[in-house]
C-alpha cells in the first residue's frame, strides 16, 4: 500500500477552512497531511492545532512565524513531510478544497497507470460529466495564462496552474529542493525544473495531465490585485533563469 502525504497550504484560512470536509475525509482514508501555516495573523494556528489534536500519527502542522507566499508554503511542506515519514507520494491541494479532496483518488489512480509516470496534475477541463465553476473573469484570464505559460515551457498543458497535484516523492524531494523565483507563479517553475531535468521528450513521458470531476470557484483570491500586475515580469524571470 502506498503511503501518501498531501501538504495544504493556509494563509489566514480561519474562516474558510472546511475543518469537517478534511476530518471526514481523514476517516475514510489512510493519507498523510502536512499543514503549513504561512504567517497568518487570524487564528489558522489554532485551528490547525486542533485538527492534528488526537490525530498526531496521520497529521503533522508545520509553522512558518512570517508570511512567505504559497510557494515556499508548499516547499517547506513537501520538505518536513518527507523527513517525518518515508512516503511513496507527496503532493499539495489549496486550503478551501476547490479541488475536492477526492480528487485525490483520481490523480493517484492515473499516476499508476505507467510506471513512467512521476507526477500527475489537476486541469480543470469543463467538460460533460465533470463539474467546473468558475468566475467568466478568472475562466479566461486563466485561459490566456495557461496558453502563454505552454508556449515559453514548451508543453502541451492545458493548465499549469490547479492546485492539485501528486509527485512520486522521489521526484519532489528535486523539485523542491530550491526556492522558487516567484512567490504565486511556482506551478510553472516546477514544469520547468522537470523539463529541465529529464529533458523536453522525457519530461513528456513522466507527466500526465488530469482532468477533474469537480473544481468549484471558493471566494476571493489571494493574489493581490498589485500582484496581477507583476505577473508578465514574473514570466519574464522565470523564462530567462531556466
Amino acid at each position: 500500500m502506498q503511503e501518501i502525504c498531501i501538504i495544504i497550504p493556509c494563509y489566514n484560512e480561519a474562516k474558510r477552512l472546511p475543518v469537517n470536509n478534511f476530518l471526514e475525509f481523514y476517516k475514510q482514508v489512510r493519507y498523510h497531511f502536512c499543514f503549513v501555516n504561512d504567517g497568518s495573523n487570524d487564528n489558522t494556528l489554532e485551528i490547525l492545532n486542533k485538527i492534528r489534536h488526537g490525530r498526531e500519527d496521520r497529521i503533522l502542522v508545520v509553522d512558518q512565524k512570517y508570511n512567505k507566499g504559497k510557494a515556499e508554503a508548499v516547499r517547506n511542506g513537501i520538505i518536513k513531510s518527507i523527513a517525518w515519514k518515508p512516503f511513496d507520494i507527496t503532493g499539495y491541494f489549496d486550503a478551501d478544497l476547490s479541488t475536492p479532496l477526492e480528487e485525490i483518488h483520481l490523480l493517484l489512480e492515473n499516476l499508476n497507470k505507467n510506471p513512467d509516470y512521476l507526477i500527475a496534475f489537476g486541469s480543470r477541463v469543463k467538460k460533460m460529466g465533470s463539474i467546473i465553476k468558475r468566475s467568466h473573469t478568472r475562466h479566461y484570464f486563466g485561459r490566456i495564462f495557461s496558453t502563454f505559460a505552454s508556449l515559453i515551457l514548451h508543453l502541451p498543458i492545458y493548465d499549469t496552474q490547479c492546485g492539485a497535484k501528486i509527485f512520486k516523492t522521489k521526484l519532489a524531494s528535486e523539485v523542491f529542493k530550491e526556492p522558487f523565483i516567484s512567490k504565486w507563479l511556482f506551478d510553472i517553475e516546477i514544469f520547468a525544473r522537470i523539463k529541465k531535468k529529464f529533458g523536453l521528450e522525457k519530461a513528456k513521458n513522466v507527466m500526465i495531465e488530469v482532468p477533474l470531476q469537480q473544481w468549484i470557484e471558493k471566494g476571493s483570491s489571494r493574489i493581490s490585485v498589485f500582484y496581477i500586475f507583476k505577473i508578465p515580469f514574473e514570466i519574464l524571470k522565470i523564462y530567462i533563469h531556466y
